[in-house]
């Protein structure tokens, strides 16, 4: 049984017969993300007092001007997954193509592909608000000792083996899954070790508080401007809070433990939506439907889209389970 003084590392061990693939190459897996959010959470801890803030003058794939912490985030869990001989594969929010990770042994057995968004949220690190990293892992569909290629990246969400975030704000979190639960571990600076601290975490079914930048409000589809109005209309349960931090690692954060909904839908502006179904909403829909949450584009569930390019975006509707369901209702009557 686990218990909250137990460090990630004797829960990994303890669990680990719990996972239908026990090799120990994810547990050595998730490892290897603990120590790379460790040295990521020292450099964003001390951003400040260092040449590390502000952008690097470079955009990335998408467009987006590449803050400094990004590429250092970047390189840092790229480094140490690699170094490590873990993975076979890995794609980056802020590579242009996967990165392909040949062991040392001509015959390597890795079996297993990351997708990383390094930090999530970046547009908030000169203001000294929460940011994140979010992973997702899956087993390759090639044939093991072959190099990988476009076809272990675009899996389904539902073949996902494990997703996660480190949440860096006024503690440092690691919360992760396997598909038996989510549960949350803090850092103990002092000691440098990952304690669990929120044990099987859960969505409220409901809850009260939406999550959306308003300011696109002109933008949205007439579903997602019904069901602003809805969240905002006088009702004995209603209105609700808007709350919205502009890093998604944050804001799901805090509606898994008060209960929320989280949406970044398409619009006039993003007609696929924003966020990266890749990086960002596979993982996060992951983690949801383990907490008894939901997430969805508005009309289908996040984790059955078939991923057509490494960058793919999608609309994004996450969070409790009858909020979001609510949502799509809005939807499909508009």
């Amino acid at each position: 049984m686990s218990h909250t003084n137990q460090t990630l590392g004797e829960f990994i061990i303890e669990n680990q017969s719990s996972f239908k693939y026990t090799s120990g190459e994810l547990s050595r897996l998730i490892n290897s993300i603990r120590l790379a959010a460790k040295v990521v959470n020292h450099e964003v801890n001390k951003a400040g007092l260092v040449d590390i803030l502000g952008a690097v003058g470079d955009t990335n794939i998408q467009g987006e001007n590449q803050q400094k912490l990004d590429v250092y985030a970047n390189e840092k869990f790229i480094q140490t997954m690699t170094k490590r001989n873990i993975v076979c594969g890995i794609a980056s929010e802020e590579e242009d193509d996967f990165v392909a990770i040949n062991s040392q042994d001509e015959n390597h057995q890795n079996k297993y592909i990351v997708l990383i968004d390094p930090l999530d949220g970046s547009s908030n690190i000169d203001v000294n608000v929460s940011v994140g990293t979010i992973f997702s892992v899956y087993r390759r569909v090639t044939p093991v000792g072959t190099p990988v290629t476009i076809e272990d990246f675009l899996q389904k969400g539902n073949q996902q083996v494990a997703a996660g975030y480190v949440i860096y704000g006024t503690s440092t979190m690691l919360v992760y899954t396997t598909g038996d639960g989510v549960n949350g571990f803090t850092l103990n600076p002092a000691i440098g070790s990952f304690y669990l601290s929120h044990p099987n975490m859960q969505f409220p079914e409901d809850g009260q508080i939406y999550s959306v930048n308003e300011g696109n409000y002109i933008h949205f589809p007439k579903g997602i401007k019904d069901f602003i109005k809805y969240c905002q209309k006088e009702e004995e349960d209603r209105p609700y809070t808007s709350r919205y931090i502009g890093s998604l690692v944050s804001d799901f954060h805090r509606n898994m433990i008060k209960g929320g909904i989280y949406m970044y839908p398409k619009s006039s502006k993003n007609m696929n939506g924003k966020l990266r179904l890749l990086y960002e909403c596979n993982p996060m829909a992951f983690l949801a439907e383990q907490a008894n949450g939901k997430a969805s584009d508005g009309f289908t569930r996040i984790m059955d889209i078939e991923p057509t390019e490494l960058h793919e975006r999608v609309p994004f509707i996450c969070g409790s389970k009858n909020m979001v369901e609510k949502a799509e209702e809005f939807m499909r009557n508009a």
